[in-house]
């Protein structure tokens, strides 16, 4: 498709002003409202394309979003320790999660994190799969933008899968 015949492409503009369009309401949504949204497309797009496409295109968007979040949202730094400060405290005061950091050794290009309290799985029952593909590819485009070098990141314990916060395991592409 070619980008005169796109209708939306992501840009920050497309959040749009809140205050403008929601002045009662405000910029608060009840979780399983989003959720309702999320999994419902997630459906019709597995039953359309399969999960496996369905997972990466939930990816691929959570890295378009990653990127326009982190121009608008944090400032450019090569201290791994702000950046890291910078993004736990936005992910807390915006509800988004409460991000750790188990492990990190940037020389090597390999991270461990852990966001517990997520917009997608918390306290939802235990399925034997991971679903937080869109937190991956979030996460890919934010240690990116950050490096400048592309990281893939797996989730390798999720709440659907038992475990109370989900951990993703990032490393640099050589």
């Amino acid at each position: 498709m070619s980008e005169q015949t796109r209708k939306y492409r992501f840009t920050w503009d497309l959040v749009g002003d809140i205050k403008e369009g929601r002045p009662n309401l405000g910029p608060n949504l009840r979780i399983e409202l989003y959720r309702m949204m999320q999994f419902s497309i997630r459906d019709v797009m597995e039953q359309r394309i399969g999960s496996e496409d369905t997972d990466r295109l939930f990816y691929d968007a959570g890295y378009l979003a990653a990127k326009v979040f982190y121009d608008t949202y944090l400032s450019e730094t090569t201290d791994l320790k702000m950046f890291i400060a910078s993004l736990q405290q936005l992910m807390r005061e915006s509800g988004m999660g409460v991000l750790r950091v188990e492990k990190a050794d940037m020389e090597a290009g390999e991270l461990m994190l852990t966001v517990s309290e997520d917009l997608d799985c918390s306290g939802l029952p235990v399925l034997d799969y991971e679903i937080c593909h869109y937190d991956e590819g979030f996460i890919a485009a934010l240690l990116e933008r950050f490096s400048g070098k592309k990281f893939i990141v797996r989730e390798i314990d999720c709440w659907c899968t038992g475990d109370r916060t989900c951990r993703f395991h990032a490393v640099a592409e050589k």
